[in-house]
């Protein structure tokens, strides 16, 4: 299946719409990070009619813009071809059945933060002074990043002693705070200003770089530390419900 145009929100809701129903059918692990974006999708689209942005029409052209990054990459792994590296580690990870559902998470968030937002909000931006678009782009990080501390409270739902294991376990409860920590000072509006202004010659380089960088978090999200991984297989193996099932609660 290819991606259709990509013009409103409503457009992109439509289309995780299709990702979630599809991957609960074949209990694929990827509609975990669309269930999870869809909500965000639909604050986003709130917020624009509570005039909760600074520019709605801007807003949704950036949402529109940065959601397409995440949707061609999905078709594009579908249909076996090229994605970057970021989401190439985040899609490898479907195929595994050790990785917990939060990392299923956080690896998604990752390169869609660190990488993609940084791309659109400098496309949406050409010919005009991306300054302009900071206080904007500092809500939807917001948004999105918020979401690294509600995931626990939604979660608890498939496993409820989730909360338990990570006030007992220092370790574990240290890798999820240093990932938000990640997030929050990786740059994503730094490398937003270094798109902006890099010479066309030079922004696939630029590009590459980041890409590469971003893709090395993974090596936060999965963890060498053998407490940890001990830690995080006990988690996975005490989940409950199918892969749909747990996508289903996610949507819901």
């Amino acid at each position: 299946m290819n991606l259709p145009p990509i013009n409103t929100i409503d457009d992109v809701i439509q289309q995780l719409d299709i990702i979630i129903a599809s991957s609960e059918k074949t209990n694929n692990p990827l509609g975990y990070f669309a269930a999870l974006y869809k909500k965000v999708t639909v604050k986003v689209k709130e917020g624009i009619a509570d005039n909760y942005f600074e520019d709605g029409p801007r807003m949704e052209k950036l949402d529109v813009v940065f959601a397409s990054r995440y949707l061609q990459a999905y078709f594009a792994f579908e249909n076996n071809a090229a994605v970057t590296k970021s989401w190439e580690v985040a899609f490898d990870k479907s195929k595994k059945y050790w990785p917990i559902l939060l990392q299923h998470l956080m690896i998604g968030i990752n390169a869609h933060i660190n990488l993609d937002l940084g791309i659109a909000a400098a496309e949406i931006s050409k010919g005009k002074n991306l300054e302009d678009l900071k206080g904007d782009f500092d809500k939807i990080n917001e948004v999105l990043s918020s979401l690294v501390a509600d995931v626990e409270k939604d979660l608890s739902e498939i496993w409820p002693t989730l909360k338990k294991i990570l006030k007992w376990t220092k370790s574990v409860d240290d890798f999820l705070i240093d990932f938000s920590m990640q997030l929050a000072r990786d740059g994503a509006w730094k490398f937003a200003q270094e798109v902006f202004h890099s010479p066309p010659e030079l922004l696939a380089q630029l590009i590459a770089e980041r890409d590469t960088k971003v893709a090395n978090n993974g090596k936060i999200i999965f963890p060498r530390n053998v407490i940890v991984r001990l830690v995080l297989a006990i988690i996975r193996i005490g989940e409950r419900g199918t892969v749909a099932e747990k996508i289903k609660k996610l949507n819901g």
